[in-house]
């Protein structure tokens, strides 16, 4: 079967072909979505090994549950959801520590002051970071942090993923997703400050 738009086929038009049969239209749904999958799987599990494993299952249950997709969300969205519980059983399993604690008043804090927050505190890394090489500093620091933290800014920043979107992948409350990528943003600027008092000591 010839795919002349292959990227502009919808999801529907994908799974049905998928389900009768046609094994190219599975590798073209693996290749819309294995950035999405990749990026996922990197931020939450440590093991290069395991990884390849985990992200072999994700496609494996997807293929196995495609047929009780029901187009409730976007395909890549539903496949984003099976790889966040896939990578949280293989961390629970683990016993790794997911995310950082935090307190009611992170948790409860309004979208508009956490706005203002997150400028701020932009500004404030921006301006003492100017004229650095940030890029392998904010790798090295990004991957500091907790998987679930991890997921958050890769998911929102690196995937441009909404609110909305990260939270049915993930099966939080918007509210939630937005407290946690607050936490994880002031988190990951700590770090990079507090590594560049000491190197300046």
């Amino acid at each position: 079967m010839s795919y002349p738009n292959e990227s502009s086929k919808t999801d529907r038009q994908l799974v049905e072909n998928i389900l009768n049969g046609d094994t190219h239209a599975f590798g073209i749904l693996i290749k819309n979505t294995e950035g999405l999958v990749s990026q996922m799987v990197f931020k939450m599990i440590i093991s290069p090994a395991d990884r390849k494993d985990i992200a072999q299952d994700v496609y494996l249950k997807v293929f196995k549950n495609l047929s009780g997709f029901r187009f409730q969300s976007k395909l890549s969205t539903w496949i984003g959801q099976i790889t966040y519980n896939r990578c949280l059983q293989y961390l629970e399993k683990k016993k790794v520590v997911l995310m950082d604690n935090f307190n009611d008043e992170d948790r409860d804090l309004s979208d508009k002051f956490q706005q203002k927050e997150i400028i701020a505190e932009r500004n404030e890394t921006e301006k003492i970071m100017q004229g650095k090489d940030l890029s392998g500093i904010l790798a090295a620091e990004l991957d500091k942090l907790t998987p679930i933290y991890k997921t958050m800014i890769s998911l929102y920043h690196q995937e441009d993923l909404s609110y909305h979107e990260i939270a049915e992948i993930t099966s939080l409350p918007e509210g939630t997703v937005k407290s946690y990528l607050f936490r994880a943003r002031k988190q990951l600027k700590e770090n990079i400050l507090s590594r560049y008092k000491r190197e300046e000591l």
